[in-house]
């Protein structure tokens, strides 16, 4: 009986298997404990799931090379996934149609405003200047951010963190936040969730529900967008 184990072991680790199942039960018993929560903010699968894989890579002496040689199948489902963000767009439709208006200015502002703090905050604090071209596009979803970061000649692995932490961030904190505001729209609600913390702000809002998802699906996409465009001007104006 204890051969078994340990062969499945010896197995799982001269392949990629073993790295995306480790991704797959991590994800799945972070996901148990956020349902048994009620979806506490504070119990998001995707930021307990990192750092209990980044514990277990660090452990092992295992690189981040050898882990995504297996965790790549994930990855690689991002893609379809936000295509599917197409199937609630089309049942809420009506809505959007009717929400256009409202979301092109609060895309605008929202946009702007994303891009132009953290330039300001980064430049204040005195951080250097690929610093703040890296940090510049960090509310839009990690590959549109990577691209626009090599674009500024900026570093794009850097973009990637900051993509991240602020889309965890978002995840927490825009619940409480929009509870203590009192905004109770859920267009609302999703839509600012997407803009300021993209993929996993959108994950989160649809934890929460499906009108927000929608919503949140679709600031997300136009955001990263019009992001592509205004970063280079803000860029120009702002950073020395």
């Amino acid at each position: 009986m204890t051969t078994r184990p340990f062969s499945l072991w010896v197995y799982l680790s001269q392949s990629p298997l073993l790295w995306l199942t480790v991704t797959l039960v991590v994800y799945a018993v972070t996901d148990a404990i956020s349902l048994r929560t009620r979806r506490h903010p504070l119990a998001n699968p995707v930021l307990h799931a990192m750092w209990i894989i980044g514990a277990f890579l660090l452990l092992t002496g295992t690189p981040y090379t050898a882990y995504f040689a297996g965790a790549q199948f994930v990855h690689f489902l991002l893609g379809p996934a936000t295509v599917a963000l197409a199937v609630p767009l089309y049942r809420h439709r009506r809505l959007v149609t009717q929400a256009i208006l409202p979301m092109l200015a609060a895309l605008a502002v929202g946009s702007v405003t994303a891009i132009v703090s953290v330039v300001w905050l980064a430049e204040a604090f005195g951080l250097p200047r690929e610093v703040v071209l890296s940090l510049a596009p960090k509310s839009v979803t990690a590959g549109v951010a990577m691209g626009i970061s090599e674009s500024l000649r900026a570093d794009p692995s850097l973009t990637a963190v900051a993509v991240v932490l602020t889309g965890i961030m978002g995840a927490i904190i825009v619940t409480p936040l929009m509870d203590r505001t009192g905004i109770r729209d859920f267009r609302a609600r999703g839509f600012a969730a997407g803009l300021a913390a993209h993929g996993i702000g959108t994950a989160r809002a649809f934890q929460v529900d499906q009108l927000a998802g929608t919503f949140s699906g679709i600031a997300m996409g136009l955001n990263a967008l019009v992001t592509s465009f205004i970063v280079p001007l803000v860029i120009t104006l702002l950073v020395r």
